[in-house]
């Protein structure tokens, strides 16, 4: 990777407004509280873990929300932070291999499959707790961080509608996918295409089940006919590839002090032989054209719809108030890495060291 020189964040071209939920810090404190609970982090450094904003952000994304369904949403993205550092410190320490048993317990979770049947022999004395015996027949489903997700999961997916229902069902198991593709890229001596890496990210980023949560709280519920129109789709990508590249240059500092290359200023300046100043306003480009093309496809879906024979009302009412909270999205993710968030200003984090919430053993956790 070429040397890290200094670089300042742009302000990124993003021309939406933004406001957060007064329910922010409420649900700061309880997602926090409900991470140390289940065993996910270290208690002694909930500050530290508090500092991520979690509850800030889902402020920013789902306001006007349900305090409950907002709470909701920060509990499964202080998991999803959790997911993502124990993920790089598996790969970091050669144990990614420890990953498989977990992702498959989760996946299989959400499609509503059974766990794997127990092994035969003696029938197991009855636990005190009933915990321990949810996860009979599936060890990993014992973990800390499995547990806590079926958890979340089925709260999740109590409070959506059929419909968005299979969405989270779909988008779930291909962003747990998307880790053992970039697990994949950090290969020695791999370094994906820009493109490749582009199509990985859009699910790494683990947006599209927090977009499906953040729809089901605000009553969108964009039938399939106009969820399937090209326009929209690009419209989702859009919004996901400026969170996600915009994320990439908060993040740049902690990825490049651990080797980590997924991440689009890293390849950009080793593709082309940038700086990372340079490829960081190249980062700053792209994601302005990105917008730009996002504002132009806005303009053109009413007429887009119109061809698809989408005329129902409310079809149409949904699709515009999914625009805009792909606008909140946008908006929102960055104010918060700029005001509410302390994980990429972290020292230890930006050194390329765990961060002091971090609990090396989670995954070997039975």
């Amino acid at each position: 990777m070429p040397h890290l020189d200094p670089f300042t964040v742009p302000e990124f071209h993003l021309p939406f407004e933004n406001s957060k939920d007064p329910g922010a810090d409420r649900a700061n404190t309880e997602a926090t509280a409900w991470a140390v609970d289940r065993g996910l982090i270290e208690a002694e450094a909930s500050e530290q873990f508090a500092g991520i904003g979690f509850g800030h952000l889902a402020a920013r994304v789902d306001r006007g929300a349900p305090y409950g369904r907002l709470l909701l949403l920060a509990q499964w993205m202080a998991w999803s932070f959790v997911l993502d550092d124990q993920h790089d410190l598996l790969i970091r320490s050669g144990r990614v291999g420890d990953w498989q048993p977990l992702s498959a317990a989760m996946a299989r979770h959400v499609s509503g499959a059974p766990a794997d049947p127990a092994p035969a022999g003696p029938a197991p004395a009855k636990a005190a707790d009933p915990a321990p015996a949810k996860a009979a027949g599936d060890p990993a489903r014992a973990n800390p961080l499995v547990a806590s997700f079926a958890e979340l999961c089925d709260r999740i997916l109590a409070g959506m509608s059929p419909l968005i229902q299979a969405r989270y069902r779909r988008h779930v198991p291909r962003m747990l996918r998307s880790l053992d593709e970039e697990a994949a890229n950090r290969r020695p001596g791999h370094r994906p295409a820009v493109e490749e890496y582009v199509l990985t990210r859009r699910h790494s980023s683990q947006l599209l089940p927090m977009m499906d949560m953040v729809e089901a709280d605000q009553g969108v519920e964009v039938p399939d006919g106009a969820d399937a129109a090209p326009e929209l789709r690009e419209l989702l990508w859009s919004a996901v590839d400026v969170i996600s590249w915009g994320n990439d240059v908060f993040s740049l500092p902690k990825e490049y002090s651990c080797g980590d290359t997924n991440n689009l200023a890293a390849l950009l300046a080793d593709w082309h032989g940038l700086g990372l100043p340079d490829a960081v306003r190249a980062v700053e480009g792209r994601i302005r054209d990105r917008v730009e093309e996002f504002l132009a496809v806005s303009r053109a879906l009413p007429t887009a719809l119109d061809a698809l024979g989408v005329t129902d009302p409310a079809a149409r009412t949904a699709v515009r108030r999914r625009v805009r909270c792909y606008e909140e999205w946008m908006i929102g993710t960055d104010l918060w890495q700029r005001h509410d968030c302390t994980r990429y200003r972290d020292e230890r984090f930006a050194a390329g060291l765990e961060a002091a919430y971090t609990r090396p053993d989670l995954v070997s956790v039975a």
